[in-house]
């Protein structure tokens, strides 16, 4: 799960006396991080819902998202002939 950075570190003790402003801060702030040595993030519930959902194989998402109703113009990739700098004249021919 990719969380944007935490903007404090808060204290187990500070949480227990602060935590509806934690909570207040985690939505319009971003995440906090409460605690030193064991670490835990708060995260807005929309947040942690919407980054552990099943992502869409990349496969299907083209499929769902390509253009509608319009042609998809292929180039022509033929090419004329070129020089080719590594081969010398007398093998050219």
């Amino acid at each position: 799960m990719k969380v944007p950075k935490t903007t404090r570190v808060w204290t187990i003790a500070e949480a227990k006396a602060k935590l509806s402003e934690i909570m207040r801060l985690a939505e319009t702030e971003g995440p906090q991080r409460i605690g030193v040595r064991k670490s835990f993030i708060l995260v807005p519930a929309e947040l942690w819902e919407a980054e552990k959902s099943p992502r869409k194989p990349m496969g299907q998402w083209l499929i769902e998202n390509m253009p509608r109703g319009t042609e998809l113009e292929i180039p022509n990739r033929h090419e004329p002939g070129r020089e080719i700098p590594f081969i010398e004249d007398d093998e050219a021919g």
